[in-house]
């Protein structure tokens, strides 16, 4: 990337920030701090800026210090000691997570959303010292039959009841962590399998987070070369960065672009309690949102809702969303109502503690058919079925090494050794491909193949043809039984003005026959997602006698 980019070669110089070396065998940023907490703590300076906006409360970035810093010594544990943190997005997660961090814990996210067995099946996987919870989802893990020891944190008696548990002469250990120590534990989606933690360590999560800063940092001289600017006045002359929060938190896109990365750069949060699209276009506006992540599906509530409504969305600068290219129609559409936002991209997972690939503004503009473009600390091969390096331009499992990958599962060393090899290289499970440039193509999720009468049907190839269709907002292909063919593909789409037969028609000229879907049903709701906002294919295979009408 540095030769071909001159900025990259100017901000990863030697003695900058990002100047970036080998340690321990991989690329690492020199300058990063061992601990977490070093990172969060310099975030202090931002001072009386509005930090926090959720509601009618408006917090500064100094006032959540202070609240993290009346927490820590209640907490009463120890170096190490898990913290279960299960709230729905409020500022009290934030606040749960800063203070867990800095008294030394590893803060263990659960899905807050669901039944109450599945955040105490997580809970009994890390055995927490504590869990921090709000009152509904301490509700539920009591029913779940959780007795170990918890509070509610919207409870200000309870958090007075935390000082008079703290063991006698309990002190806060002070003491750096070590790279390697664990900082938080995430809980990969429960969709294929049963619940795995994720241990991210003080490394991993730091590399990750200063890898989203350093694409920033570097937009920021790409756009301040246009307008013939310094870097340094471009970003004095611009308001205070703002972010709308609608990610969970517990999950690693809502915890690193929508919290910690605003946090170290001095932005504004505006948490949303539950996606409202007519909600979302009036925060936009009234709050000066400038950055908007979100799924597909929120993507066109807004733009619609803007619409209909003639909303000023002029102050969004950057819109994107992330796993997979964006429909044509969309992005089309997004041009249209915003044409002054930079658009992006970007491809990660839990276990890599955020994005490995990223495309913003012209770099995205000129692959909008990519994932993003290998971040620069990041190694990326890719393997064939009997583990084969396969050269560029080739398709197989997408597999990535680096300093942002995980230490492993918890507790978990089978379910570890099967994705992380000794040597460092994580299999993503993802089929790709990753062009000259460093750009990479998703085909397909490994595990979410179709094989139909012999033939390999990647879902995601069927998908992007249907969701480039106008009329479609909305579509999922997925595999059903079939006496005949083994599996048979179908799709469900939201849909207006398009036939059934239109649409097989359509993916069987641009694909080929044999990939076209032999039935797809219409739904007049959003299609179910689950909780790190992925399009829910079990639940849509258990409706799908009701929704094709048999």
């Amino acid at each position: 990337m540095s030769e071909i980019d001159p900025v990259f070669a100017k901000i990863t110089a030697p003695g900058s920030p990002f100047e970036i070396g080998e340690r321990d065998g991989l690329r690492q940023f020199v300058a990063a701090p061992a601990d977490l907490n070093l990172l969060i703590d310099a975030a202090r300076r931002h001072g009386d800026k509005t930090f926090i906006v959720e509601g009618e409360r408006r917090l500064t970035f100094e006032q959540v210090f202070q609240w993290r810093d009346r927490l820590v010594p209640l907490l009463g544990i120890k170096h190490g000691d898990r913290v279960a943190i299960c709230m729905r997005n409020r500022t009290e997660w934030i606040i749960a997570y800063l203070a867990t961090i800095k008294a030394g814990g590893v803060a263990s996210l659960l899905h807050s959303r669901g039944s109450p067995t599945e955040p105490v099946a997580m809970i009994e996987e890390v055995t927490p010292a504590l869990g921090l919870a709000d009152r509904a989802r301490a509700e539920l893990i009591r029913a779940g039959g959780y007795e170990g020891r918890m509070f509610d944190l919207t409870n200000p008696v309870e958090e007075a009841d935390l000082a008079a548990l703290v063991p006698a002469g309990h002190k806060v250990d002070t003491a750096p962590a070590n790279p390697s120590d664990p900082v938080s534990i995430l809980f990969t989606s429960g969709t294929t399998g049963r619940v795995k933690g994720a241990v991210l360590t003080h490394r991993s999560l730091t590399t990750g987070l200063l890898s989203m800063q350093l694409s920033g940092v570097m937009v920021l001289h790409h756009m301040a070369a246009k307008y013939g600017m310094e870097p340094e006045a471009l970003m004095a002359a611009a308001p205070q960065q703002a972010v709308l929060l609608v990610y969970p938190l517990f999950h690693i896109s809502g915890l690193g672009s929508a919290f910690l990365s605003p946090l170290f750069a001095g932005s504004k949060i505006v948490i949303m309690r539950r996606w409202d699209a007519q909600e979302a276009v009036k925060l936009i506006r009234d709050e000066g949102i400038t950055m908007f992540t979100g799924v597909p599906t929120m993507l066109w509530d807004v733009l619609h809702n803007a619409k209909l409504s003639a909303a000023d969305l002029s102050g969004l600068r950057n819109v994107a969303s992330g796993g997979q290219a964006l429909p044509v129609n969309l992005l089309e559409e997004i041009r249209s109502v915003c044409p002054q936002a930079a658009m992006g991209t970007g491809y990660g997972m839990t276990e890599c503690s955020g994005a490995i690939a990223q495309a913003v503004g012209d770099d995205f503009t000129r692959q909008p058919a990519s994932a993003g473009r290998v971040l620069p600390l990041v190694d990326v091969r890719i393997e064939g079925p009997d583990g084969a390096i396969l050269p560029r331009g080739e398709a197989g499992e997408i597999t990535v090494r680096g300093a942002q990958i995980m230490a492993g599962y918890w507790n978990r060393p089978d379910d570890t050794a099967a994705v992380l090899s000794p040597d460092g290289w994580l299999k993503t499970g993802d089929v790709g491909y990753v062009d000259g440039e460093g750009y990479v193509f998703i085909v397909d999720r490994k595990k979410d193949m179709v094989i139909s009468g012999g033939e390999n049907i990647y879902c995601a190839e069927v998908e992007r043809v249907m969701g480039e269709m106008l009329g479609i907002t909305e579509c999922a292909a997925f595999g059903i039984p079939d006496e005949r063919l083994g599996e048979l593909l179908v799709a469900v789409v939201v849909a207006r003005d398009l036939s059934e037969q239109a649409i097989i028609h359509e993916v069987g000229e641009k694909l080929a026959r044999y990939k076209a879907p032999g039935h797809v049903a219409f739904s007049s709701e959003p299609l179910p997602r689950n909780a790190v906002g992925k399009i829910d294919k079990i639940t849509l295979k258990a409706r799908w006698p009701e929704l094709i009408g048999g």
